[in-house]
């Protein structure tokens, strides 16, 4: 999509960043799978070290199965689950908190690699050990989420969940956007200061779309309303703001939650194509055009996926496919914010 110009120095750098976006990518996918099929609960205790290894006795399975029986998730779901199942739903969790180990291991070797063979400099050092650290920190929260759900409700809670959803995006959109600047210099004759700012707006709200997509999920509220372009025949749906006190509605009320996040997409599909008309009223290099192009192009896909997504019924891989393309499209616009920032 765009021409590459970037010193030998710094390409290998930019390469193994991007991997690590990839593999962030694969594992918001996952944390969806893991959410749709209930599978985020059945590992109950934090072990970053030893936790890499499944049971691999009988034994061992059966004291797992015995601990995960003790939650409010198999007393009031999953009552009466055989280990057979059992099985199916831990392994699932445990691919989660694998590929987050894997994350791990494929950031710190590499970096310790570049950083011995001086391959990393003073400017990008610090940025690196944030990266870190905030990966440190995404583990700690995804346990805190999910000890939300060991307690009283079979649930995590939407709160926790959506931050540890934002958190991996914010971490991704990081290591994204440094990646970008190693591969693609400023241009020598930025685009028009005006539509960098509205780039960012564009941005701006497809981030608040993602967040408004990790309630949704929290509340379950793709199950409920799985009409279209009506929510059960109406557009402002019945019982919006029928809790108490009134600011929780945003988050927890499954009608206002879902109104919400459609609201964004009907946003979206307004911005984006006015961002669209301004970008191709001046003059922008071909890259930037082409990026462009591909995010109101994406903008479609992504709409088809929400609604088939909310019309059939929230299937796993279509609700799969669609937390996938809307970090397609938030990488999208992040490309294009990047290729219209001003020269340092």
């Amino acid at each position: 999509m765009i021409s590459l110009s970037t010193s030998s120095s710094n390409k290998p750098v930019a390469v193994w960043l991007l991997i690590c976006c990839a593999l962030i990518f694969a594992m918001v996918v996952l944390g969806g799978v893991t959410r749709l099929t209930r599978s985020g609960l059945s590992i109950v205790e934090w072990d970053p070290i030893m936790g890499a290894i499944p049971p691999l006795t009988q034994a061992r399975w059966e004291e797992t199965f015995d601990k995960y029986k003790q939650t409010p998730e198999y007393i009031k779901v999953n009552q009466g689950m055989s280990l057979e199942e059992f099985k199916g739903i831990f392994y699932v969790e445990w691919a989660h908190r694998l590929l987050g180990r894997l994350i791990g291991s494929v950031f710190l070797i590499p970096f310790l690699y570049f950083l011995a063979r001086r391959r990393i400099t003073h400017e990008l050092a610090p940025k690196l050990i944030v990266m870190f650290v905030l990966g440190g920190l995404q583990g700690a929260l995804g346990w805190f989420m999910v000890k939300s759900g060991l307690v009283d409700i079979p649930r995590v809670s939407p709160y926790r969940l959506t931050a540890h959803l934002a958190f991996a995006v914010v971490i991704y959109a990081y290591i994204f956007w440094t990646a970008l600047g190693l591969l693609y210099p400023p241009e020598p004759r930025p685009a028009p200061r005006g539509l960098g700012r509205f780039g960012a707006a564009v941005t701006a709200l497809i981030f608040l779309m993602i967040l408004s997509g990790g309630f949704v999920a929290g509340n379950k509220a793709g199950f409920a309303f799985n009409t279209f372009p009506w929510m059960n025949g109406r557009f402002f749906p019945e019982g919006m703001y029928a809790m108490q006190p009134l600011w929780s509605n945003l988050f927890e009320n499954i009608a206002t939650v879902q109104f919400n996040h459609r609201l964004l997409a009907y946003l979206l599909c307004l911005v984006i194509p006015v961002f669209w008309w301004q970008a191709m009223r001046v003059a922008l290099p071909a890259h930037t055009r082409r990026a462009v192009h591909f995010l109101l192009g994406w903008l479609s896909v992504q709409v088809l996926l929400g609604i088939a997504t909310l019309l059939y019924v929230v299937p796993i891989p279509l609700a799969a496919a669609h937390q996938a393309g809307a970090l397609v499209l938030f990488s999208l616009a992040l490309a294009v914010l990047h290729s219209l920032r001003t020269p340092h």
